[in-house]
């Protein structure tokens, strides 16, 4: 690579310059997003290596933005030709506004991971020797151990963010995960389990034996558990939800919900509740983008704005949304870092971080004994939310009866449903102990994806409708 991805065009950084001060002449904002992205998975499954994939990807994406409107028009190509046909493109969105452009976000210079790629370290070779590994340690626990699947991936991007006042913003982000599922079966039924783990770093701790054997044993504990699960029960019920992962419920049902784009839009079930209850008191929710090496953090947006810890719930109150520049600048509100895009090919949005409820007063423990008869979900698989009305439905993919405040048996089939606002007024005990996920997190949003991270403490929510398989 060369050392700035502007050089890759074949004209100078002068006349980049001067085609993007013409096309955003008028424009309220606009930017000019160029990236460079290696990718790399390994796939390991049924003894054998299944598939690995190499991809490379660049270009840019060029956006005008004037009042609620959007020009947005992309190449694969660096080249004079394809920037003005976009420009050409982008301008028309002006037409017949005579804007100010917006003053550029504020720098930094905090870096929150490191540049190395983590894909050539450590090589194919090893790669594969580990994915070895961690399939014949799984199929050594046991004859239940019936199939085994692990993955490895690894990205590397460079992102460069050009504006029309020449203000010239760079980050490098590195991205790894690793996934290890298992199916385990006894006489005719089979069940599954997985876990994984990764965020902005290197792939060298999960060379390290005791590190993905753990990751390795929770997927087969929970295919294990899930074995001997019996049909979850349908009613209402108190719940406790574990720390960490659980948080996918609260990402979805909530945070989704407080992006400004639905806010300034009006189609969020919080629209126009700022400064109200939305919450049970001790509640408070943040999204918080400066976490080191942290799947969903970022040094920059997409947009150049550095991330923030920004506070969405506080003690049950609503006191903020998360914002990129448009909708912040609609609303009368401050841009927070939160502007992604999937990739060059995709206009920025409002997107969350690593979005996560803080710590309560009460011990796990305690907040289990509390509860006489009531569901502990301990993992989430797929769920629905509806933002407008913020109706859900999350399935688990581990659950245990509580009887008595104690753990029971473990249940299959269960199915939270509910409306997050509504839920969230039913949080009657926090946990002190809150976590972030391991770094698996994904996020939809209108065709885009990026990655995130969810997290919370043990929670109880009182009265919470269950949909379960219990005749």
């Amino acid at each position: 690579m060369t050392a700035s991805l502007i050089e890759r065009f074949d004209i100078s950084r002068a006349e980049i310059d001067a085609i993007l001060g013409e096309t955003l002449a008028d424009a309220d904002d606009g930017e000019l997003f160029l990236e460079y992205r290696e990718s790399e998975s390994l796939v390991f499954d049924n003894g054998r290596l299944k598939s690995g994939n190499f991809s490379l990807d660049q270009g840019f994406g060029l956006r005008a933005v004037a009042g609620e409107a959007v020009g947005y028009a992309h190449a694969g190509d660096f080249s004079e030709a394809a920037l003005k046909r976009a420009a050409s493109a982008v301008a028309a969105v002006k037409t017949g506004h005579h804007g100010t452009y917006a003053e550029p976000p504020a720098g930094t210079n905090r870096k929150l991971y490191g540049d190395e790629n983590p894909i050539p370290t450590p090589g194919f070779e090893a790669k594969v020797k580990l994915l070895q590994e961690i399939d014949a340690y799984l199929r050594a626990k046991g004859d239940d151990v019936r199939q085994v699947s692990a993955t490895l991936g690894a990205q590397w991007q460079t992102v460069e963010i050009l504006r029309a006042d020449g203000r010239l913003a760079k980050d490098i982000r590195p991205l790894v995960r690793i996934n290890i599922s298992v199916v385990c079966g006894a006489g005719d039924r089979q069940e599954s389990g997985s876990f994984g783990a990764g965020g902005r770093t290197g792939l060298a701790e999960f060379m390290v034996a005791e590190n993905w054997q753990a990751i390795a044993d929770k997927a087969l504990q929970q295919a294990r558990t899930n074995l001997t699960a019996v049909p979850a029960p349908a009613g209402t019920f108190d719940i406790v939800l574990g720390s960490g992962w659980p948080g996918v419920m609260l990402h979805e049902a909530v945070g989704h919900g407080l992006e400004g784009d639905f806010n300034r839009k009006k189609t969020s079930a919080f629209s126009g509740l700022m400064g109200q209850q939305v919450a049970a008191k001790g509640v408070t929710v943040v999204d918080d983008g400066t976490l080191a090496e942290r799947r969903g953090s970022l040094t920059i947006d997409d947009e150049g704005t550095p991330t923030n810890r920004t506070v969405l719930i506080e003690d049950g109150t609503l006191v903020g949304y998360m914002q990129d520049r448009q909708n912040a600048r609609l609303m009368g509100a401050t841009a927070t870092g939160n502007g992604r895009r999937q990739s060059y090919a995709h206009a920025p949005m409002p997107r969350m971080t690593n979005t996560m409820m803080l710590a309560g007063p009460h011990e796990p423990a305690e907040i289990i004994a509390s509860v006489k008869d009531g569901i502990y979900a301990v993992s989430f698989g797929g769920g629905q939310v509806d933002i407008t009305s913020g109706k859900f439905v999350f399935g688990c993919t581990e659950a245990y009866r509580i009887r008595d405040g104690k753990v029971a048996e473990p249940l299959k089939g269960a199915m939270l449903i509910g409306n997050g606002p509504e839920a969230m007024h039913r949080v009657s005990m926090i946990g002190n102990d809150v976590a972030l996920d391991t770094g698996v997190g994904m996020c939809g949003k209108n065709g885009q994806g990026v990655p995130v991270g969810v997290g919370q403490p043990h929670l109880r929510m009182d009265q919470i409708t269950v949909g379960g398989t219990e005749t």
